[in-house]
């Protein structure tokens, strides 16, 4: 124990004889407590993303009573604080607008009140970073619990993977080769317990990140949420984060840049969601650690992809990888890639923590020399389309396009881009290349997962289900195809994109890493001049706050005055 129990954060409120402390004692005794739950004892934050809309984390509210009993076997007091719940199929016109928000109100809630210490609950998209960010910029002793994966789909005797086959299954409704009665059996089967997407999406791409970083009981990222271990491990979550409040086990000794690269180093090892990036740059800042996407390209190009998980991988799912040995399995195999010294929640090393793990299927979790794909799950892509950078995800696409050249198709939103993959007798040909733009952080607004285009009726019908596909948008993680991504600066703000024209040549080249349009450079800036910026999205409200402090997606969407260079830190609000 290094901290003296006065000098706990609680004991400000409770601890002094005077007025206002009186006050705060008399009503934590109107709610049932008594001084033996705050006298020289941490009150320790169960900050909850439950709602009834929200079916990755359903299981959460019960999952707050398991972090309560170990907040309670070790010592503390558990006092649960529900937040934003993220819910990704709900909000609209996506999760990504108010990822910020939530990071907010997680480092407020925290700041304002009396705690000392904080369980995080979440998983589903965006939850995961809001949740690590404003946590990470509060600063107080943290412990991120995953609400982890739901179980296999199922339908027809076959493997379901949520997202993924829903692409997948929808192609082939719109190719007229499934009907309604198959199409309403995929649906109720591929989602069939609480729980996060059981693919390689962005959940699990998030979850094993977070513990990448050293945020999260060993192996926690990749129990299912059904399981029994699951539950064991909320309770552990409560008992570890009652010590870390003695430890002062602050964030800011864990996400060093030594864990940031450890994180990064997992997330192209995993196969991850392409949202990865932009996650991944939003959280490291946070943190003070100044990620950028070459940082993160220089990865994945010595970093392959050797978790064989959906959509990356041809066949398993998170409950195989869970029974294969899970993130320490993965870990472990990835050896001297990681730094091992890195300290992570638990107060010991990396290297301590996966010490005894062990990979229980070599086809799972591949070793090195058997990897899913040769190089880290995305590649960044640059050129005079993207000159802030683009992301792709080459182990998920048909590898035949990784160098391509052909005509654009524009869309330059999402309803006109409806009528074009609609029309069976739209002119184009398997070398289009089909871009939407306006769909970026300002555009979308907020960034929606657009990116990942659903195939042309014009060319389903010839049999085709992968083409290319350019984009300012996200793309869920779940997806896969050569859609190119988060090119920066977006259209809307009149980055390159915003200048192209239908019949354009765009040249792609991922082992290049470039991305280009066959315009020259006097071509580019008489559009430029002919360019009209389109008018604002949000005139008041929340919207209008987010259009002018959102950064674009090579910085990673973060607002410009929550990034932790923006000013000093915030002081402990003055108790009065």
């Amino acid at each position: 124990m290094t901290k003296d129990p006065k000098d706990l954060r609680s004991a400000r409120w409770f601890a002094p004889d005077d007025l206002r402390s009186m006050g705060h004692r008399s009503r934590a005794a109107q709610m049932g407590w008594t001084g033996e739950d705050w006298d020289g004892k941490p009150v320790i934050a169960i900050i909850n993303t439950w709602s009834d809309l929200s079916p990755c984390h359903h299981h959460l509210r019960d999952r707050a009573e398991w972090v309560k009993r170990g907040i309670l076997q070790a010592g503390g007091t558990p006092a649960e604080l529900p937040v934003h719940d993220f819910a990704e199929q709900f909000l609209k016109p996506t999760s990504m607008l108010y990822r910020n928000l939530g990071a907010i109100e997680v480092e407020e809630t925290l700041r304002s009140h009396p705690v000392d210490g904080v369980v995080l609950m979440g998983g589903c998209d965006k939850s995961t970073p809001a949740l690590v960010m404003g946590a990470v910029s509060m600063g107080l002793p943290m412990i991120f619990m995953p609400a982890g994966a739901m179980l296999r789909g199922n339908y027809a005797g076959q493997k379901l993977g949520s997202g993924t086959d829903v692409w997948k299954y929808w192609d082939e409704r719109r190719a007229g080769n499934i009907g309604a009665d198959e199409w309403e059996g995929v649906q109720g089967g591929i989602a069939r317990s609480y729980g996060t997407c059981m693919t390689m999406g962005t959940a699990s791409t998030m979850m094993s990140i977070a513990e990448g970083f050293g945020l999260c009981l060993p192996g926690a990222s990749s129990i299912p949420a059904p399981d029994a271990g699951h539950k064991r491990m909320a309770a552990a979550c409560g008992r570890r984060i009652f010590d870390m409040v003695w430890e002062d086990l602050t964030p800011n000794k864990i996400i060093t840049p030594a864990a940031t690269r450890n994180a990064v180093t997992v997330a192209m090892a995993t196969g991850c969601s392409t949202n990865a990036i932009i996650h991944l740059i939003a959280m490291a800042r946070r943190a003070g650690v100044d990620l950028n996407l070459d940082d993160i390209d220089a990865v994945g190009r010595t970093t392959p992809v050797i978790a064989n998980i959906r959509p990356s991988g041809t066949e398993y799912l998170m409950e195989d990888f869970f029974y294969a040995g899970g993130l320490p399995a993965l870990m472990q195999e990835l050896g001297d890639k990681l730094d091992l010294s890195a300290t992570t929640v638990t107060g010991q090393t990396l290297g301590e923590d996966i010490a005894n793990a062990r990979n229980f299927n070599t086809d799972v979790i591949r070793p090195l020399s058997n990897p899913v794909y040769s190089e880290g799950s995305l590649a960044v892509l640059r050129g005079n389309l993207a000159p802030d950078g683009a992301v792709i995800k080459p182990a998920a696409m048909d590898p035949k396009f990784q160098t391509h050249k052909g005509p654009a198709i524009v869309a330059d939103s999402y309803d006109a881009l409806k009528e074009i993959i609609n029309d069976e007798d739209y002119p184009m040909t398997p070398d289009s290349v089909l871009v939407l733009r306006n769909a970026g952080p300002q555009g979308g607004p907020g960034m929606p997962e657009w990116g990942m285009i659903p195939m042309p009726k014009a060319l389903l019908k010839l049999g085709l289900r992968d083409m290319v596909r350019l984009s300012d948008a996200r793309m869920s993680g779940t997806s896969y195809g050569a859609c190119i991504l988060h090119m920066a600066p977006e259209a809307y703000v009149g980055g390159p994109l915003a200048l192209i024209e239908t019949g354009d040549i765009i040249e792609v080249d991922v082992p290049g890493r470039s991305l280009n349009v066959q315009l020259s450079d006097t071509e580019l800036a008489e559009r430029r001049a002919a360019w009209v910026a389109p008018e604002p999205r949000y005139q008041r409200g929340y919207g209008w706050m987010f259009a002018r402090h959102i950064q674009q997606a090579d910085k990673g969407c973060d607002f410009d005055y929550l990034e932790t260079g923006f000013g000093a830190p915030v002081p402990e609000p003055d108790i009065n």
